[in-house]
């Protein structure tokens, strides 16, 4: 299966996923959310895809250092905005199938793609 990872790689979840996906013979392509950035357009798909509260990790150190201002009354658009100016605010790692796309590494996630 070919997928598209959306990853940072200095996150730990995000490079225990790649091992393991890799090693259950998935290739990807990956993209780094800090290096090649997200485009808006990719964003706004994950999002229909998963909701922005899923995709908008509030427990980043990114998170933490926004103004409260920025933090308060969240929505869809301010989530998205922030998602574009802030991509490491997006909880990772983001794995789009072609056919689902799903948020994290959870065991539910693990258990979907490599069984």
């Amino acid at each position: 299966m070919s997928l598209t990872i959306y990853h940072l790689k200095t996150c730990d979840t995000c490079r225990k996923a790649i091992k393991a996906l890799e090693a259950a013979g998935h290739i990807g392509e990956y993209i780094d959310v800090r290096a090649d950035g997200v485009p808006a357009q990719t964003l706004a798909r994950i999002e229909q895809a998963v909701g922005w509260s899923a995709l908008l990790n509030t427990r980043s150190t990114t998170w933490r250092g926004l103004s409260e201002e920025q933090k308060s009354d969240m929505d869809k658009d301010k989530a998205l905005a922030l998602l574009a100016a802030y991509p490491t605010l997006m909880k990772r790692p983001v794995i789009d199938t072609g056919e689902q796309i799903t948020v994290g590494w959870t065991k539910d996630v693990q258990a979907a793609l490599i069984g």
